[in-house]
């Protein structure tokens, strides 16, 4: 098992349109062989920003980096850029690998 996740941090006045923007995304993961599950996490809120995580988990470390080059992914990230406004820096990619 394989989890990927980025960390954003969202201005707190555009904190609902960012979870709208998440929410009403066409992402293809659906069709996506590996894929398992996605969940958008938010986390804690600070004086110039609200913590959110994206999360997926795929069946392998391999699948997951078949998906950062399939024309899947680019159509999910093709208005990446169009809400630079929202954070306060670029996301913060992770990947963790099942340990136990």
């Amino acid at each position: 098992m394989f989890t990927a996740m980025n960390r954003f941090q969202v201005r707190p006045d555009r904190a609902e349109a960012f979870e709208a923007m998440w929410a009403n995304r066409d992402s293809h993961l659906d069709t996506v062989p590996g894929f398992v599950r996605f969940n958008l996490l938010r986390g804690p809120q600070a004086a110039d920003h609200v913590l959110y995580i994206s999360r997926s988990e795929w069946a392998d470390r391999a699948a997951f980096e078949a998906w950062t080059r399939s024309e899947a992914f680019r159509r999910a990230h093709r208005d990446a850029g169009s809400a630079g406004d929202m954070y306060l820096g670029p996301p913060v990619f992770e990947g963790f690998e099942t340990a136990v």
